[in-house]
């Protein structure tokens, strides 16, 4: 190389590889050595399950690219099968171990990138090591789990862990037609998202036949009759499986960075700059390993994604190379399929931001509730999307939104995570431009709809309660749906007055107390609230009316 530079990579598949290739594109004149210790370089992690399931059937179509590519193409070296040891942060040399010859070497650097990823969380439990439990992470994984399924014929299997992994193995389990159960910790599965919008998923995986064992943890494995397992959990109960699935997260591989003295996070996580720079100037750290600033919050925060690992890439080589670049934070804007259905989210949810205590902060947090069609009504196959979205009462800054619906939910979720960005405000949802033709949305697109609900709040149009607001309350309640609605259920304590009878019984609705109106999904209760403040009346509205009423009270009885 002309100026003899060295950069040396530690760790391939979405942060290493980017960063890899992103210095190249920006230099011809250093030497790039890319390390890792697995047999791929760069491969597509997001898709193991689905390899699983054969979705995706062959394991070539998971190789992002190879060695040859990165050699022939972009001029970097890659070793697999070799592990970092060491980093003499003095000298500015890696030691490293060949896997398949044990021997050591040294390797010289002038830039040292750490992307060594994340390893899987497994519970101090007994058993973990007996034949048939499994974690998945890595090309290999997934021919021991395709393995075991055919060789010992399975038909039930137990996955440990209702997030992204566990429910997306579920699925494809399923697919393969094993009998599934869920054992998740929480009350209710996918506990990123808050708990009313992530109930309907419990419905959808029982149709499905995926049995569900809620609020329960794992105590241990145990060999049962015929070579099963025996899955024992807290409470006393137990499963028995073929194989089972440990997918209940993953934490931070930073040993090698702890050895070197590199300042770590509380989180567990290398603590990193903008510019991905850790406490050595003369070393970086991406992807899965690092703490990043959440960019709602501006906290520290831990997120496993390929999506923000990629980014964290280009910007370490952009900064390594003289280029004044910045990574924003992350907010953590993410979506999964569970069979029929997609849920999806950015932000901050509400629990997470009640738990910081950051709820009834200066910026005065409030939610809202809306059921749109994902496309025109009167255009055959809409269907509904529940989507709920997280603001500042004050300024009508946008925090958070989760969404959940058979089409067209990541859509509306990368729009609004676009908008969170960029400061926006529910203002700006009102306002935003989007595509329109019956077949793809509406004149007023669901981004458009919640931000015009939003907006209303904000301006002090209309009020709104919530379905956990409501024992206790001393409200005045009025079902404002036509009678033939109510056979479907109702509140209790509600009194049913028809939406198009409201004016001429005004009479009937006391003054001296605060009136809570609700209908099916929020709007014509917000048409009778309007009527009714205009009268002087203190009046409030159910937002997302009695959808998620009916979800909120599906919850608890979980």
């Amino acid at each position: 190389m002309k100026n003899g530079k060295r950069l040396l990579i530690v760790g391939g598949v979405a942060g290493g590889a980017s960063c890899a290739a992103r210095a190249r594109r920006l230099s011809e004149e250093i030497e790039i050595v890319l390390l890792d210790r697995g047999p791929h370089v760069s491969f597509a992690s997001c898709g193991l399950p689905y390899h699983v399931g054969r979705v995706i059937p062959k394991e070539a179509s998971l190789l992002v690219a190879t060695p040859e590519v990165f050699e022939k193409r972009f001029n970097i070296r890659v070793c697999l099968g070799t592990e970092a040891v060491r980093i003499d942060r003095v000298d500015r040399r890696l030691e490293v171990k060949d896997l398949g010859t044990g021997e050591t070497r040294h390797e010289p650097y002038d830039w040292l990138v750490l992307s060594p990823g994340a390893h899987p969380v497994k519970p101090p439990v007994p058993g973990l090591d007996l034949p048939g439990v499994f974690t998945l992470r890595t090309i290999p994984d997934t021919r021991r789990i395709k393995g075991w399924i055919a060789d010992r014929m399975a038909r039930r299997a137990v996955v440990v862990g209702g997030g992204f992994i566990g429910l997306e193995m579920a699925e494809n389990l399923v697919r393969l037609g094993l009998e599934v159960t869920v054992v998740e910790m929480q009350p209710h599965v996918m506990p990123v998202l808050d708990p009313e919008i992530a109930v309907a998923l419990h419905e959808e995986l029982s149709r499905h036949n995926v049995r569900l064992r809620l609020n329960e943890a794992l105590a241990g494995f145990e060999e049962a009759d015929g070579g099963r397992l025996g899955v024992k959990l807290a409470s006393g109960a137990e499963e028995e499986a073929d194989l089972a699935i440990l997918a209940v997260g993953v934490r931070p591989e930073t040993g090698l960075a702890r050895e070197a003295g590199l300042e770590l996070g509380d989180l567990g996580g290398i603590r990193v700059d903008e510019g991905m720079r850790t406490s050595d100037p003369r070393i970086w750290a991406l992807g899965d390993a690092v703490e990043v600033r959440d960019a709602v919050t501006g906290r520290w925060t831990l997120l496993p994604l390929a999506g923000p690992a990629n980014r964290q890439g280009r910007v370490a080589a952009d900064v390594i190379l003289g280029r004044d670049a910045r990574f924003r934070g992350v907010q953590g804007t993410a979506v999964v399929g569970v069979f029929s259905l997609t849920v999806a989210s950015t932000g901050s949810s509400e629990k997470a931001l009640r738990r910081r205590g950051l709820w009834d902060g200066p910026d005065r947090l409030e939610k809202v509730y809306l059921h749109p069609g994902h496309h025109a009504g009167y255009y055959p196959g809409a269907s509904p999307i529940t989507m709920k979205l997280i603001f500042s009462k004050e300024s009508g800054r946008i925090v958070g939104a989760q969404a959940i619906g058979k089409e067209g939910v990541e859509k509306r979720i990368d729009v609004i995570a676009m908008a969170i960005q960029k400061g926006g405000t529910v203002f700006d949802l009102e306002e935003a431009e989007l595509c329109y033709a019956p077949q793809f949305g509406s004149a007023k697109d669901p981004v458009n709809m919640a931000g015009m609900i939003a907006a209303n709040v904000v301006r002090g149009d209309a009020g709104v309660f919530h379905w956990d607001e409501l024992e206790g309350s001393g409200a005045f309640i009025v079902d404002v749906r036509d009678p033939a609605e109510l056979k479907g259920g109702r509140i209790e304590g509600s009194v049913n007055i028809p939406l198009s009878d409201i004016r001429s019984r005004m009479s009937e609705l006391p003054r001296d107390r605060e009136i809570w109106t609700y209908c099916f999904v929020g709007q014509r209760s917000y048409y009778a609230a309007r009527i009714l403040a205009q009268q002087g009346l203190a009046v409030r509205s159910l937002s997302g009316g009695y959808k998620v009423y009916t979800l909120g009270k599906a919850l608890l009885r979980t």
